[in-house]
């Protein structure tokens, strides 16, 4: 399985901004799904952005028009860029890889460990 690594958590204000990266031990060019999973301090998770190897990408409600996720293949790297971020947005953010679907499962696909993000008002 691929190892992933996620970096670029912290504390921020309301407003403020950050980018996530999840680097890849190995290509991911030919990985289908890759995402980002939010789960929030009452460990809910939420999968909130997805890239598929055909450069769809995919949000969900909570987060559209305020995060994009990016795949850049030449680094086996996916981002995520965070704008406007909202107390709510708090928690620990987990980058997957998954080949047959695409779900906020950690028992399916490979996961990083995480990296926190936490956003105060």
């Amino acid at each position: 399985q691929v190892h992933l690594e996620e970096s670029g958590g912290g504390s921020v204000q309301a407003g403020e901004s950050l980018r996530l990266a999840c680097a890849a031990s190995e290509s991911i060019s030919s990985i289908k799904y890759m995402g980002w999973t939010h789960q929030d301090p009452g460990n809910q998770r939420e999968m909130v952005a997805l890239s598929t190897s055909d450069g769809t990408t995919d949000y969900s409600d909570s987060v559209k028009g305020r995060f994009t996720i990016s795949r850049d293949n030449t680094k086996n790297t996916v981002y995520l860029q965070m704008n406007s971020l909202k107390p709510e947005d708090t928690g620990i953010y987990f980058c997957s890889a998954q080949q047959h679907e695409h779900t906020a499962d950690e028992s399916i696909g490979s996961w990083g460990q995480g990296t926190q993000v936490t956003v105060s008002s």
